[in-house]
């Protein structure tokens, strides 16, 4: 018989995080749950963020901290251009009136994400508390929209948290075919040319492992972390320009979607 797991921690204001290899694991109730309390502010995200620690809770439920180990992640250079994306690519680079643009809309990207939910997961789990605790992580230079643009319609959209050279990716949507995979290949195309060589994806879908996400042993993630974080974080600011390597790159065939 399995042991229960260990009692999970309540974090009073300030106190620390305990260390993510105290997580429940798997066969617990609930794999890569590590803690609950503390609050949403920005200098706790960061904190959290930094030590490969997200919240992650539903509509009646207190704080909850999740460090799942495996950990889900793209790397850039992995990232897989199938051909049916590079042709929708080419058609939105090349058409008037079709751009990507990074934070202008933030709290109209969030706000549409809320409203999708996670792969096989129904409601949402952006309640209004994180709407509003990564809006202001957002003000504070730390979170950023890419968005997808059509004729001065936001049809599709993400957003993410940057903390030095590390992308903690979050959530995406889409109000037209391929907007929210065409702003994905944009943050993408960024972080190559700026050299941030990691996104977080936190967990395993089909969707992100046909795109080149692939799990990684969670000590390899959290010390991956700790050096990226440590560096200079770029100006988050899209060129067309950044484009070029990634449609350069050969094609994947569609057949392994």
């Amino acid at each position: 018989m399995r042991k229960s797991p260990h009692p999970l921690p309540w974090l009073d204001a300030d106190e620390l995080f305990p260390p993510v290899e105290t997580a429940w694991a798997e066969g617990d109730p609930a794999p890569g749950l590590l803690a609950a309390g503390r609050s949403l502010d920005v200098e706790t995200l960061r904190q959290a963020y930094a030590l490969g620690i997200f919240p992650w809770f539903g509509v009646g439920q207190p704080i909850l901290w999740w460090s799942p180990d495996p950990r889900m992640v793209l790397r850039t250079d992995d990232f897989r251009l199938h051909r049916s994306l590079r042709k929708s690519l080419l058609r939105f680079i090349g058409a008037a009136g079709h751009e990507i643009r990074f934070d202008t809309a933030f709290p109209q990207v969030i706000h549409a994400c809320a409203s999708t939910p996670r792969d096989g997961q129904p409601g949402t789990w952006i309640v209004p508390d994180m709407v509003k605790a990564y809006t202001a992580l957002h003000r504070a230079g730390h979170a950023h929209s890419v968005e997808t643009w059509v004729n001065g319609r936001l049809v599709g959209g993400l957003y993410c948290v940057n903390l030095g050279g590390m992308v903690f990716g979050e959530s995406m949507f889409a109000h037209e075919t391929d907007a929210s995979k065409t702003a994905l290949a944009a943050l993408v195309a960024f972080c190559r040319a700026k050299g941030l060589p990691l996104i977080d994806c936190q967990q395993n879908t089909r969707h992100l492992a046909s795109l080149g996400a692939a799990e990684i042993p969670r000590a390899e993630f959290v010390a991956q972390v700790a050096t990226l974080v440590a560096q200079a974080s770029p100006r988050w600011e899209f060129d067309a320009l950044y484009w070029q390597q990634l449609l350069t790159a050969r094609p994947q065939n569609d057949l392994t979607t």
